[in-house]
């Protein structure tokens, strides 16, 4: 099978090449040449995907599958339907479980659970490319497949405030200062290891029956916001303060949290993985939080380059924790 990836050396994409690569997978990255990650058996086509037509090299190949990690908007989708219409049997589209009804009607989410996301525009426009794919489908018999993730980490840390690409909450923690946690932290969640992610996606691949599906791929772990920094500060050997803080106060005192808390992980929500372990009959997320959070922290050790402490954010937190105490 001859497989296509536009980036795949990312956070949640670098497991998926490597298991495609175990199973012996003809795997091709599209990306600009300048990732850090180089993955061993990954074929690297040089090229930048927004100037597509320039992309010499692409155009001699015919695909199998074409994965798309960095499409974000209705122009990305254009560009891609135009270029691998009658190119790729297959075209998966990396959407984000974000588009889900926000707020939930019913807190659990199976992949028929409504798509309603105005508050954050990175989810609108996700919802926006599904509707233009599924068109195209319908419309076209363009072969989509759509897979939403939900937090899924490898590299990174999966924490509402000051994490995620940041090391800020994990440094603020090593370092005994406070720490905000949204709400009461009873509200529930799941984080997802890339590696469990990889064994749905890589099943995906070249999977005639799924064209036409949408899957969300998680975890079956649920957790407390509380248990989640729990753990976080035990991988790291110390103790969280906590400071509960409500979303609203939080989004009002710093607005651009409003994507991640209010239009995302402000209310409690269950996966029912149901569909994508009818379809990958293999897949099973074995990771849990506690092991896959401490090899996070490992690589981040390896990588100290990588563990970028924000200091805007360290502003904006210690601005919330302020107006909070002010009140």
């Amino acid at each position: 099978m001859k497989v296509l990836f536009i980036g795949g050396s990312g956070n949640i994409s670098t497991s998926s090449t490597q298991l495609a690569i175990e199973k012996g997978i003809e795997i091709y990255h599209l990306n600009r040449g300048n990732t850090i990650r180089k993955i061993s058996g990954a074929r690297v086509l040089v090229g930048d995907i927004n100037k597509i037509n320039e992309v010499t090299d692409l155009k001699k190949h015919n695909w199998d599958t074409v994965v798309n990690w960095i499409a974000f908007t209705p122009d990305d989708i254009e560009r891609d339907i135009a270029f691998f219409k009658g190119k790729t049997k297959q075209y998966i589209f990396i959407s984000s479980a974000s588009c889900y009804q926000t707020p939930l009607s019913y807190p659990v989410i199976t992949e028929s659970t409504p798509l309603s996301n105005n508050l954050w525009d990175y989810a609108n426009n996700k919802i926006k490319c599904e509707e233009r794919l599924m068109k195209a489908y319908q419309e076209e018999n363009f072969p989509v497949t759509i897979v939403r993730p939900s937090l899924t980490y490898d590299t990174v840390i999966p924490i509402a405030i000051g994490g995620f690409k940041e090391y800020t909450t994990a440094d603020r923690i090593l370092k005994g200062k406070s720490i905000i946690i949204h709400g009461d932290g009873t509200s529930l969640w799941t984080v997802t290891h890339s590696d469990d992610f990889a064994k749905g996606l890589v099943g995906l691949l070249g999977l005639t029956q799924a064209i036409g599906h949408a899957f969300h791929i998680t975890s079956d772990e649920i957790l407390s916001w509380n248990m989640i920094y729990k753990i976080l500060a035990d991988s790291l050997g110390c103790e969280a303060k906590v400071v509960h803080i409500a979303s609203d106060f939080i989004c009002k005192t710093e607005p651009s949290f409003t994507g991640t808390l209010l239009a995302d992980k402000s209310e409690s929500v269950i996966f029912d993985n149901t569909k994508i372990k009818t379809f990958v009959p293999e897949f099973k997320a074995a990771i849990s939080f506690s092991n896959g959070i401490k090899r996070t922290l490992k690589w981040l050790n390896q990588n100290p380059d990588m563990k970028f402490i924000n200091p805007e954010t360290n502003a904006k937190i210690d601005n919330i924790l302020n107006a909070y105490k002010a009140l």
